[in-house]
């Protein structure tokens, strides 16, 4: 998911995404670890993707 298309979404569907990457993220965690995933890679733009919407919320959220 890109920034541009972050910044669209409301503080509200903002922490609803994050919600859900964060189990996708575990999800996948928990499979690489039982037997490898085909595409490793994709645990790490997990990550970020989570990183960027994290920042982008604190951005329209400082009290977060």
């Amino acid at each position: 998911m890109k920034s541009a298309e972050i910044k669209e979404l409301s503080v509200k569907e903002l922490e609803e995404r994050i919600e859900a990457e964060k189990a996708q993220l575990t999800k996948l965690k928990v499979q690489h670890a039982v037997s490898p995933v085909e595409n490793p890679s994709i645990i790490k733009k997990s990550r970020r993707d989570i990183a960027r919407m994290l920042t982008i919320l604190r951005q329209k959220n400082p009290k977060c």
